[in-house]
């Protein structure tokens, strides 16, 4: 709950210190002294949206500060570990607005961007009044409202996590069929191309070796004959049969020359042999350039197709098969295309499926929950006068989305039979007034540790329903903490602790000064501010027996 709040130059307010405490706060004073410039100031400092100018007159900046007592588990605490807190005992916000218009925040004396100081005060203080802030009069924020009322956390968690996966499974259907599409649309092209590929049958370092074969041959008509000449004079009838008959006679002659021939005689059978391996190595050769005339332009032939092949496609030759077994796979997925697509169909049909039996459980969980918080509304506006009044949860349906299949509205009719309608369509300022406060009340059930302030919710009415909203204020109040600003007595003698809010004015050195305070009342001085409120600026005894009668005393 909120304990203190320490303001200093804001408005007309040079420094003030309150100190609250649990139970139902009431805070009065004279139209015009300052009440608001008190919510202005707290306001600030939660960072809601407010006043541009804040800072007094004559002052270079304003400052306010907020304390707070929380229990360990409370919803602050998790939104400043989200953003990377070290959480602490105490909460303590603190915001400063200069002359200029720059605001600094700081929660726990760390600088504190707009974004996290607001997350934390949605957790602290709830502000409400006829301007109601949180969109009760806003038919696009009853659908959270009525789920918050019902606890539906993990049946929205379900329901947004089954919508993910129903546009995922719509975007996977949708990119395959855009694939299916884009590969159509190439059909004719793939087929013609892998046709031609596949006849071709190309091979990576192929075109490298018809190159050098046709190279080969181009020359071989040229060295042909020289190497023939070359190979008939090596053989029988040249330089072989020259040697042969030398050995034969150094054979003949080497038993007479005393071994003076066997050194000769060894190294022509060396010559013999080295002639033989020259024979060979030309034969090879001679068969290497034995070709068929039609095999150049065979050659030729397949080495210029895969060339052109190879420029069609704009790739390397030796990565013509690679690019085939490419368009082999589009090819593949062109065919197996519509298997996939039904698969992803079955998948998408599961899906919302699935999503269409949790949207329709969480809004027959929604009915359920209207149906609850209109007999709760009905209990509420029993005691504030308003027993004829008919509150009722609409729950229509919608496109889906991730919060489900449906929309909320909150209608009125304030007499039975009397059509109904929104909420500040329909009821009076009065009635507004009370309508929001029942609904407050059901809505904040489960609520802890939050701070609610009404301002000047009992605006329009007076006498018993006045005495009423005071009493369902105290009655709520009683598990928390609630600050009324409130002009009316009724409310204010059902107060646990009671301030009177003041405007002062002072002469100064350039004239006078008007300041604003907040002073706590004590037994006497609360029943002098009733009997004011009861009469005006002239206190009679009467007003006085009346403000005792009020308090109960």
């Amino acid at each position: 709950m909120l304990r203190g709040l320490d303001i200093r130059d804001m408005l007309i307010i040079d420094r003030l210190e309150l100190n609250f405490s649990a139970g139902l706060n009431v805070l009065t004073g004279e139209t015009g002294a300052g009440k608001s410039i008190l919510l202005d100031s707290l306001g600030f400092v939660l960072g809601w949206r407010g006043r541009a100018e804040l800072v007094r007159q004559g002052a270079d900046q304003g400052e306010v500060t907020a304390w707070f007592e929380l229990s360990p588990d409370h919803g602050a605490f998790d939104v400043l570990r989200e953003a990377g807190w070290d959480v602490e005992d105490e909460l303590i916000l603190r915001r400063v607005n200069t002359r200029d218009g720059r605001k600094t925040a700081w929660i726990n004396d760390r600088r504190a961007s707009g974004e996290v100081l607001r997350a934390v005060s949605e957790t602290l203080v709830e502000l409400h009044g006829q301007h109601d802030d949180r969109g009760l009069l806003n038919a696009r924020g009853h659908r959270a409202l009525l789920d918050e009322f019902a606890g539906l956390e993990a049946a929205l968690s379900d329901v947004a996590a089954h919508w993910r996966d129903v546009r995922a499974a719509n975007r996977a259907l949708g990119a395959a069929r855009a694939e299916l599409a884009a590969v159509k649309d190439e059909e004719e092209f793939l087929r013609h191309a892998v046709g031609e590929l596949d006849a071709l049958a190309p091979e990576p370092g192929e075109e490298a070796a018809l190159d050098t074969r046709r190279r080969l041959m181009q020359g071989a008509e040229k060295i042909r004959d020289d190497i023939a000449r070359a190979h008939t004079a090596m053989g029988r009838d040249g330089a072989e049969a020259q040697l042969d008959a030398a050995m034969r006679w150094l054979d003949d002659a080497a038993s007479g020359a005393e071994g003076g021939l066997d050194e000769p005689v060894a190294a022509l059978s060396r010559a013999m042999s080295e002639l033989a391996d020259a024979q060979a190595g030309v034969d090879r050769v001679l068969d290497s350039l034995a070709f068929n005339p039609s095999e150049l332009e065979d050659t030729e032939e397949r080495l210029f197709a895969i060339r052109a092949l190879a420029r069609k496609h704009d790739v390397l030759p030796d990565d013509l098969a690679a690019f085939a077994d490419e368009l082999r796979i589009k090819l593949q997925a062109l065919d197996g295309g519509a298997h996939k697509i039904s698969d992803l169909e079955v998948a998408l049909a599961a899906a919302q499926k699935t999503y269409d039996r949790a949207a329709d459980e969480l809004t027959a969980q929604r009915q359920l929950a209207a149906a609850n918080l209109d007999a709760a509304m009905s209990a509420e506006l029993a005691p504030l006068k308003m027993e004829r009044a008919v509150f009722t949860t609409d729950v229509t349906p919608c496109d889906a989305g991730p919060t489900g299949k449906d929309e909320v509205a909150f209608r009125v009719a304030t007499n039975p039979g009397a059509p109904s309608g929104p909420l500040n369509k329909i009821a009076s300022g009065g009635e507004l007034s009370r309508f929001l406060l029942a609904l407050k009340v059901c809505l904040t059930r489960s609520t802890t540790g939050l701070t609610m302030i009404f301002d000047e919710i009992d605006r329009g009415v007076g006498g018993a329903t006045a005495d009423a909203v005071g009493r369902r204020l105290a009655e709520v109040a009683s598990a928390g903490q609630v600050l009324v600003v409130t002009h009316s007595p009724q409310v204010a003698a059902l107060g646990a602790h009671h301030w009177r809010v003041e405007k002062r004015v002072t002469a100064g050195a350039d004239g006078d000064i008007t300041t604003s305070t907040v002073v706590p009342l004590n037994a006497d001085d609360r029943v002098d501010e009733l009997a004011r409120m009861l009469s005006g600026d002239k206190i009679t005894d009467e007003a006085r027996g009346a403000a005792r009668a009020l308090l109960g005393g």
